[in-house]
């Protein structure tokens, strides 16, 4: 069980890890292995929000926080997935920056012509909870929470 601030006790259905090297091309493997981790009772336009928030958190970590570092330098990942809740969790070793002020400046100025520069925002649109910290060991933590009501098989 994990018990979060102001939630009940949530039931952990699946937990898993992943290391992968920095690399847009480890984007596929990344998205395979969040596929095995999919609970049926999850609906299904949930997952997919939460696999397109996987993908802008893993991409922006790649593009952004190891920016010009060596190719070997891993990106860390973890999922939980509850009864009620899915929590993704990305680690970089960038710099540092404030999530919510960079939302705020990008909200401001968005481009819709632009190739990319949205990411962050849709993540925040996805999310039920967004969060980036500095952990003790120099690293950033992106944390991603989608809450969902489960689904019987006809509500999919």
């Amino acid at each position: 069980m994990i018990e979060l601030k102001g939630y009940e006790k949530l039931q952990v259905l699946k937990k898993a890890d992943l290391q992968i090297n920095t690399g847009l091309s480890a984007l596929d493997p990344v998205l395979s292995w969040f596929a095995q981790l999919y609970e049926p009772q999850i609906p299904t336009s949930v997952w997919i929000r939460c696999q397109l928030a996987l993908a802008e958190g893993f991409t922006n970590a790649v593009r952004h926080a190891h920016e010009g570092k060596r190719p070997d330098l891993p990106v860390d990942i973890e999922v939980v997935v509850c009864t009620e809740s899915v929590e993704i969790k990305i680690w970089d070793s960038g710099a540092a920056f404030d999530l919510e002020q960079k939302i705020k400046d990008m909200s401001e100025k968005i481009d819709p012509e632009a190739s990319g520069g949205r990411g962050l925002k849709l993540m925040k649109d996805i999310a039920d909870s967004l969060s980036y910290t500095r952990t003790a060991d120099s690293r950033n933590c992106l944390s991603i929470v989608k809450n969902y009501s489960p689904c019987i098989d006809d509500e999919r």
